[in-house]
């Protein structure tokens, strides 16, 4: 199996025209495999873009092709009204990889999903995706990088980090189930602890990486769920471990305060959770090699 879609996953582009970003990766995860369905623009209802029947709203498309999953490449003042549109119009899974997203705009639709559409998962602002290896790829991942057959998902903050270490695993020959890059910004609609509960859950994955950065205290967290409810192994690399304090480092959330948020102390809770730290991206997929070898 994998976490969250799949290749009977039906997607839904919005913001869809002859030169958006959304086209470009949109027909990048067709040619992968991905069941692309739609595509909506409020000027452009009722056109085929690219083999892609474009209609004015998110409920249309919903209405005459059943899709079940959106993909937003919207600029940043416009992505939270269509997060709303795509739950408003009963989507189950939205990924927006939008950067730039005002953190007031990520709280307000963050707080409207959780109180009005509970059922509705957002992964993302500011995210590369999710790739089910074989089976869907939502987002600007490469699907070149990913090896289909298990047994390893993986879940990280940062896209570069999550893009090497999918390709570290393949040119090893390890297969992974999904790959799902939460994104580095401070309001994220999906966790590590929610993706962590889907991997724990999924009898194909046996085994997960797990990616964190410098800032917030996602990692501690996850270290906590670690602890107290995975059973499978995990292995996580930390990036950021010379990071100064007070200093930005590269997404809105990759920011330490004072002693929290260091790389340290997030890799000092995870190796206490029982998970192995790496040091670099690298050792993360060695490590990880030695736990598929000892899987039984």
């Amino acid at each position: 199996m994998s976490i969250f879609v799949d290749q009977r996953t039906k997607v839904v582009i919005q913001g869809l025209s002859p030169t958006s970003q959304g086209l470009y990766h949109g027909l990048r995860n067709r040619a992968y495999g991905t069941n692309v369905v739609a595509g909506t623009n409020p000027k452009r209802g009722g056109e085929v873009i690219e083999g892609i029947p474009v209609y004015s709203s998110v409920a249309e498309a919903v209405a005459d092709t059943g899709a079940d999953a959106s993909f937003i490449a919207v600029p940043p003042s416009g992505a939270s009204a269509a997060i709303a549109e795509a739950a408003e119009a009963g989507i189950g899974f939205i990924v927006c990889i939008t950067e730039f997203v005002p953190a007031q705009d990520e709280a307000r639709v963050y707080n409207l999903l959780r109180r009005e559409f509970p059922d509705t998962r957002l992964l993302g602002p500011n995210c590369p995706g999710v790739i089910s290896a074989g089976r869907c790829n939502i987002g600007i991942t490469s699907g070149d990088i990913a090896l289909a057959g298990g047994p390893v998902g993986l879940v990280s903050r940062s896209g570069t980090v999550f893009y090497q270490a999918l390709y570290e695993l393949t040119q090893k020959g390890i297969g992974q189930t999904t790959g799902v890059g939460i994104g580095g910004d401070p309001v994220p609609g999906t966790s590590f602890i929610d993706c962590l509960a889907a991997f724990q859950a999924d009898p194909e994955t046996r085994a997960v990486i797990l990616i964190g950065e410098i800032g917030g205290a996602e990692e501690e967290r996850a270290a906590e769920f670690i602890a107290s409810e995975m059973t499978k192994p995990v292995v996580a690399y930390v990036a950021g471990v010379t990071a100064p304090s007070g200093r930005k480092m590269g997404h809105a959330g990759a920011i330490i305060s004072g002693s929290k948020g260091t790389a340290a102390v997030k890799m000092a809770a995870l190796s206490a959770a029982g998970a192995q730290v790496a040091q670099n991206p690298t050792e993360a997929a060695d490590l990880m090699a030695e736990v598929v070898r000892g899987l039984t």
